[in-house]
């Protein structure tokens, strides 16, 4: 462990564009009894760590006093910055908000509420990565016993076996090097859960480390059951949009082709009816119509989503010849 702080100390203390080497972002909301506290171990993690570090938190419609007392710790701490939203606007948009704005080479996601110690965790995170040369790392809580764990069975159960994230809690904490913080797409809805998930379709190393488990000291838990269903139908439309964002046509022309191929047995085997058995099933004729009708839409569908898609990459192209010119 000697050693690894060693390498911390040496070669992390700033990233190579001179910024702080850790970012922690912190969304809260009405964390009042808890935000000080946050913020401070942040900074006390990164002299156990001997780095530099900056702290962002998203001060999300609170209504109690998290904002008078950031703007307090914002005289202490330079490299603390604030964002604050007028009225809630979900974690999703916090994070996306603060990942766009982070300058550190590893971004470390901490709650605001204390369940996690950052002055305990974060040291965890960033030297687990560093030792086993991960990109991405999940903190597993160990002695969990909230209201949640059922629900998050649910969710860590989802992205084993529909998303191929092999790690046992998913929607916690976790360290992420910058490369894979700007491989996100926009990030939407609920989709802050989907992290791990969008970073293993990118092809990024994932590990998981054990990390510690508190009961939040103050405040009350922002998580309802009425999330369950959200969630679920996001994973769908995140499993879809990483699958088949680049090529719809897979998806569109796949269920063309079964549809057809369907419609095609049915119209055989009514053809083989009259001619055989002089018999007649209208209503199955007139649904294996429809059926074929429906499948050749989906072709267009396919085709339009695939013009909409190369259209997309050449904006992409220019904007990246664009910056790259900015910058030369």
């Amino acid at each position: 462990m000697t050693n690894l702080s060693g390498k911390l100390s040496a070669q992390a203390n700033t990233s190579p564009d001179g910024g702080p080497y850790i970012s922690v972002v912190v969304p809260a909301r009405d964390e009042a009894g808890t935000i000080v506290q946050v913020v401070e171990r942040s900074y006390a993690a990164y002299n156990e760590l001997g780095c530099t570090g900056e702290v962002l938190v998203v001060n999300d419609g609170s209504t109690d006093n998290t904002g008078p007392l950031l703007e307090e710790l914002q005289q202490r701490y330079p490299s603390l910055r604030v964002f604050t939203n007028r009225r809630s606007q979900g974690m999703t948009a916090g994070l996306q908000k603060m990942f766009n704005a982070s300058r550190g080479d590893i971004v470390i996601l901490i709650p605001g509420d204390m369940e996690s110690d950052p002055l305990v965790d974060v040291p965890i995170l960033v030297r687990h990565m560093e030792a086993e040369d991960l990109d991405v790392v999940a903190g597993w809580r160990q002695g969990r016993k909230d209201g949640k764990v059922f629900a998050s069975a649910i969710y860590n159960f989802v992205m084993r076996n529909l998303a191929g994230v092999q790690v046992h809690d998913g929607n916690w904490i976790k360290a992420m090097r910058r490369d894979v913080i700007e491989s996100f797409p926009p990030l939407r809805s609920d989709w802050h859960r989907f992290l791990l998930m969008i970073a293993a379709q990118r092809g990024f190393r994932l590990g998981e480390v054990k990390t510690p488990y508190k009961p939040r000291p103050a405040g009350s838990s922002k998580f309802g059951f009425s999330r369950i269903p959200i969630s679920l139908l996001d994973v769908l439309v995140v499993k879809f949009l990483l699958a088949f964002s680049r090529a719809p046509i897979r998806f569109f022309g796949g269920l063309g082709l079964a549809g057809i191929a369907i419609s095609l047995v049915t119209f055989l085997y009514l053809t083989g009816l009259y001619i055989f058995a002089a018999t007649q099933q209208r209503p199955i004729f007139i649904a294996a119509g429809i059926l074929a009708v429906i499948s050749v839409l989906l072709f267009l569908v396919g085709f339009l989503a695939e013009l909409i898609v190369s259209q997309t990459e050449r904006i992409e192209s220019l904007e990246k010849r664009f910056e790259d010119t900015m910058k030369n």
